[in-house]
């Protein structure tokens, strides 16, 4: 979640910018709507295809019913509209080219989260939609360690 959240420095924190991990406070159970941070348990297709399981963190682009796709340029659009996502810089945007052109419809139930470091980001264009019943709940506050 680069640069929102900053991961801790180490030998095995690829892409890290912190010297220190930034922590979260989240509203456990709270309804969560397109923009918000959310933290949920890896569904097990991300599990599988990121290699790792356990809490996630990623931001809720898609919501059920939607569809997303991105473009040539690495812009997301909702429904055919472009969304507008300050916090992904173009740089980023442009350097992950691996999903531009796709596009994927959001499930009933489910949604669609990014990380918002996409080039670094194992998501829902790897691993399909996000069920409602993993999601923990939506960041209220960040703490920058």
């Amino acid at each position: 979640m680069e640069p929102t959240l900053h991961c801790a420095r180490g030998p095995s924190a690829v892409g890290c910018l912190g010297t220190s991990a930034d922590h979260v406070v989240v509203h456990l159970g709270a309804r969560v709507k397109r923009g918000d941070i959310v933290v949920f348990r890896t569904p097990r297709e991300a599990a599988l295809d990121c290699g790792e399981g356990g809490l996630f963190v990623k931001r809720v682009i898609g919501l059920p019913g939607e569809t997303v796709h991105e473009d040539a340029h690495g812009r997301i659009e909702i429904d055919g509209r472009p969304l507008s996502e300050p916090y992904v810089q173009r740089a980023q945007r442009l350097e992950d080219s691996a999903s531009f052109g796709k596009t994927w419809h959001v499930p009933r139930g489910d949604y669609f989260v990014l990380g918002d470091n996409r080039p670094g980001s194992c998501d829902s264009r790897v691993w399909g939609g996000l069920p409602k019943k993993n999601i923990v709940g939506p960041v209220v506050k960040i703490i920058h360690g």
